[in-house]
C-alpha cells in the first residue's frame, strides 16, 4: 500500500495531522520501517493489528483473523498461483454470488476489477494484515514450480486453430480471460525474474518472448505463431495504443499491481515485416530512492560527486552507453540536493520516475518542445539546480553552458566512451573551448557489469592468455585472489546475479582547463587526468575484481 494513502485516512479521521503525517513519511524514509509500525511507534494504534480495523472500517469491509486460516485445494484452483502472487490475492471463500479475497493492497481498487476481469466473476475484498496474507499466499502455493504448469496449461485454453480474425474479433480475444491472464503471467514471470526489458518479437515461422535480466536476454517459453496478434494487441490495449494501427510506431504506458507494489511499464510498438515488435521497459521505482551511498562508488568519487553537486555553478556531466545507469546516478544525485530551500528543474525524454518536490517536463518533439526550448524557459523560472536528460546538440551545449555562467548548477549525460571524450565531444558540436573549460567542474564516465552470485562463488586462478588481456602478469599478482560463480538454482546457473557500477572520475582543475583551451585532444586530456590521479574505468574493473565483486570476463567485456 502507498504509504501516504494510509496516512490520509488517519487525518481524515482526525487521528493525526498533515505536519506529523510529513513527520510520520520523513521517518518511514529514514528507518525504512513501515507504515504499521511508525503508526505504533508515535502511538497513534496501539498495535498494527489496529491500523488495519481502521482501514477496513473506511473501506466498509470485513475484517478477518486468517491466523488458521488454510484455503482448500479447489478454493485455490479458482485462482491461479501466477495469478495471486500476481495480483497479492488470497482467496477465502467461493460461492453463487462470486469470490472473496483478501488483498495484500486492499486500497488498491484497480486489484479487484483486474481479477473481476481476468475471471469472470463478481469480487468480494475483506481485510487482514498484509503480512499474513503474503505468509498464506507462499504457504498455500508453494515456491512457484507450478508457474510453468501454469504457463502450458494457459498456453493450451489459448489455442484459436490459427483463423483470421476480424478487427472486432481481434479485440475480443484480446480481452479474452485466458489471454489476459497469460500476458499478465508473462509480465509476472518477468518482473519475479528481475527483468529490466520484456520484448514480444514475431517472426516468419515463431513468436518469441524474451527479458532482459542484468543486460543479458532470456528466452521464455514461446507461444504458437497464431497467437501473436491476440496477446501484442493485449499489450497495447493495456497500454492505451490503437490495436488497429500496425503501420506506425506507438507508445503507451502500463502501470501494474505486483502484489503489494507498484509497477511501472513504458511500451513502444515497432512495425517489422511479420507483426510489430512490442518492448516493454520496467521502470523500477527503487532506482529514485537510490542514494549515492548504495551505488557502489569508490569513497573518493562519492565525496567528489557530493561535493560538485554543491556547487552553485558549473556542469556536472555523467557518460557512459545506453543502459550504463546514468539517469540512476543523476537521480542519485537530485535526492542528494532535493531540499525545502533549493528549487529543481528537470528536462527528461520522457520522464520515467516521478520524484515529490521536483519541476519534471517532458521533451515532446512533435509539438517542437526541445531539451533546448526547455532549457531556455528554465532560466525564467528562477531555478538553483537544472537536469537535463541529455546534451544533444549545440544548442542544447550553449544554453547549459550559459546556464552555469549565470549562477545554476547543470547536471546532464552524453554519450561517449570515457569521461576525456566528453570534453572533445562538447568542443565538436561547436562550443568555444574557453567557456567548456569555464563552465565544466566534472565528468563521470560509468559502466554496469554483472556481479557473481553471492550463493555460488568461488575462487579459481586464471590461465595465463586471460591475464594478459588484462595486461597483467603472474608475477604482478601476488597473493590476489580472481573469483567465479559455479552456477545455482539463485542465479539461474549463470553464476552472475545483480549488477555493479564502474566509474571513471574526471576532475577538471586549472591544468586540464588550460588544455581544454587549447584544444588538446582526447589521448592527451585522458593521459593528464591519469598522472592527476584519475583512475580509470579498467583499474576500477580490476579493483571490483580483485574484491571478489566481478568477473575477469565481465571487466573485458565492458572496459
Amino acid at each position: 500500500m502507498e504509504n501516504r494513502n494510509v496516512l490520509d485516512i488517519f487525518v481524515s479521521r482526525g487521528m493525526i495531522d498533515n505536519s506529523l503525517a510529513e513527520d510520520m513519511l520523513r521517518e518511514m524514509d529514514a528507518s525504512g520501517k513501515d507504515v504499521g509500525d511508525i503508526l505504533t511507534d508515535f502511538q497513534v494504534v496501539q498495535s498494527r493489528e489496529d491500523m488495519w480495523g481502521i482501514i477496513a472500517q473506511e473501506l466498509g469491509a470485513d475484517l478477518v483473523d486468517l491466523s488458521e486460516f488454510m484455503p482448500p485445494e479447489e478454493l485455490l484452483a479458482v485462482i491461479p498461483a501466477p495469478m495471486a502472487r500476481l495480483h497479492g490475492a488470497l482467496p477465502i471463500n467461493f460461492d453463487a454470488e462470486g469470490i472473496t479475497v483478501a488483498l495484500l493492497d486492499p486500497m488498491n481498487p484497480q486489484i479487484p476489477e483486474d481479477l473481476r476481469f481476468a475471471l469472470g466473476k463478481e469480487v468480494k475484498v475483506v481485510v487482514a494484515p498484509d503480512y499474513i496474507i503474503e505468509k498464506k499466499i507462499n504457504e498455500a502455493y508453494g515456491g512457484g514450480a507450478d508457474e510453468g504448469a501454469a504457463m502450458a496449461e494457459l498456453l493450451g485454453e489459448l489455442d484459436n486453430d490459427g483463423k483470421e480474425l476480424s478487427e472486432q474479433e481481434l479485440a475480443d480475444e484480446a480481452n479474452s480471460a485466458p489471454i489476459v491472464r497469460y500476458v499478465d503471467l508473462v509480465i509476472y514471470q518477468a518482473i519475479k525474474e528481475r527483468a529490466s526489458d520484456i520484448h514480444f518479437e514475431p517472426f516468419e515461422k515463431d513468436f518469441k518472448i524474451r527479458y532482459r535480466v542484468d543486460g543479458s536476454l532470456y528466452e521464455m517459453a514461446p507461444p504458437p505463431i497464431h497467437l501473436a496478434l491476440p496477446i501484442l494487441s493485449r499489450v497495447k490495449v493495456m497500454s492505451n495504443m490503437n490495436i488497429a494501427e500496425r503501420r506506425v510506431p506507438q507508445d503507451g504506458r502500463i502501470v501494474k499491481q505486483i502484489g503489494d507494489q507498484q509497477v511501472d511499464l513504458r511500451v513502444s510498438s515497432l512495425p517489422t515485416s511479420y507483426g510489430e515488435s512490442v518492448v516493454l521497459r520496467v521502470l523500477d521505482r527503487s532506482n529514485v530512492n537510490m542514494s549515492l551511498s548504495v551505488l557502489g562508488l569508490p569513497r573518493h568519487v562519492e565525496d567528489y560527486v557530493n561535493t560538485t553537486i554543491k556547487k552553485p555553478n558549473g556542469i556536472f556531466v555523467v557518460t557512459g552507453p545506453t543502459g550504463a545507469g546514468k539517469t540512476t546516478t543523476l537521480y542519485a544525485a537530485l535526492k542528494e540536493i532535493n531540499t525545502i530551500d533549493t528549487k529543481l528543474l528537470t528536462a527528461e525524454d520522457p520522464v520515467e520516475y516521478d520524484i515529490d518536490g521536483i519541476i519534471q517536463v517532458p521533451v515532446n518533439e512533435a509539438i517542437d518542445l526541445s531539451f533546448a526550448r526547455i532549457l531556455r524557459a528554465f532560466l525564467r523560472q528562477d531555478p538553483d539546480k537544472i537536469l537535463v536528460g541529455e546534451i544533444r546538440d549545440l544548442e542544447t551545449a550553449q544554453i547549459a553552458i550559459q546556464a552555469s555562467l549565470t549562477g545554476h548548477l547543470v547536471l546532464s549525460t552524453l554519450h561517449t566512451n570515457d569521461a576525456a571524450g566528453s570534453v572533445t565531444r562538447l568542443v565538436d558540436m561547436g562550443t568555444e573551448p574557453f567557456l567548456v573549460a569555464a563552465s565544466l567542474e566534472g565528468v563521470l564516465a560509468q559502466r554496469l557489469v554483472r556481479t557473481i552470485c553471492k550463493d555460488c562463488r568461488d575462487s579459481y586462478e586464471p590461465n595465463e592468455a586471460v591475464l594478459n588481456q588484462l595486461g597483467l602478469s603472474a608475477h604482478e599478482l601476488g597473493d590476489k585472489h580472481f573469483y567465479t560463480g559455479r552456477g545455482c538454482e539463485v542465479c539461474g546457473q549463470t553464476g552472475l546475479r545483480g549488477r555493479r557500477g564502474l566509474f571513471e572520475l574526471l576532475s577538471v582543475s586549472d591544468p586540464i582547463r588550460e588544455m581544454i583551451t587549447d584544444r588538446a585532444p582526447t589521448v592527451a586530456l585522458k593521459q593528464k587526468a591519469i598522472e592527476l590521479g584519475m583512475s580509470t574505468l579498467r583499474e576500477d574493473g580490476l579493483r571490483n575484481i580483485y574484491e571478489g565483486v566481478t568477473t575477469i570476463e565481465e571487466v573485458l567485456k565492458y572496459t
